[in-house]
């Protein structure tokens, strides 16, 4: 139950591959838990543990939803369908946002914060926010895939 502190590009672990987790411990727990407050605190709707500094395959998201909190534990994609292509941002890269081009439809599954197997289909936001905060665990940025990269105001809006 603490904010930490939301590492920025270019800081090094943003680009490193993040480890699988072994063990649930109580520490993986509290991290889970660290990731979603600080998560909420910067208006996110997504959260990888490399973007607080842990190397660890750990994610939280919320799109606001009907699924409320999502945790996932050693995440991966089994499946993906069709295609969007819009606006993305990230709160490791503040100020910018980027054009990239995602699946539509994804399945992911991973472990809970209990180690129980999990599994979720998303759609739309869901579904990018499964594919960005996964690319995190794997050192891939939205920078790195964007179509286009350009700076935005303090309101949201793209600068000219």
């Amino acid at each position: 139950m603490a904010i930490r502190i939301i590492v920025h590009e270019p800081d090094e672990v943003l680009h490193q591959v993040a480890k699988e987790v072994k063990h649930i411990t109580p520490n993986v727990q509290k991290i889970l838990t660290d990731m979603a407050d600080t998560m909420y605190d910067a208006e996110g709707v997504g959260l990888a543990a490399p973007q607080i500094g842990i190397l660890k395959r750990m994610i939280v998201v919320d799109v606001g939803d009907e699924h409320g909190l999502i945790e996932l534990i050693n995440p991966e994609i089994v499946s993906a369908e069709g295609e969007q292509f819009g606006p993305e941002g990230c709160l490791s890269i503040p100020g910018y946002r980027g054009d990239v081009r995602r699946a539509m439809e994804v399945t992911v599954k991973g472990l809970d914060r209990n180690g129980k197997e999990v599994t979720y289909t998303g759609t739309e936001l869901l579904a990018r926010a499964f594919q960005h905060e996964i690319d995190h665990l794997n050192g891939v940025l939205y920078t790195d895939i964007a179509e286009r990269v350009y700076e935005i105001t303090p309101e949201g809006q793209e600068k000219e």
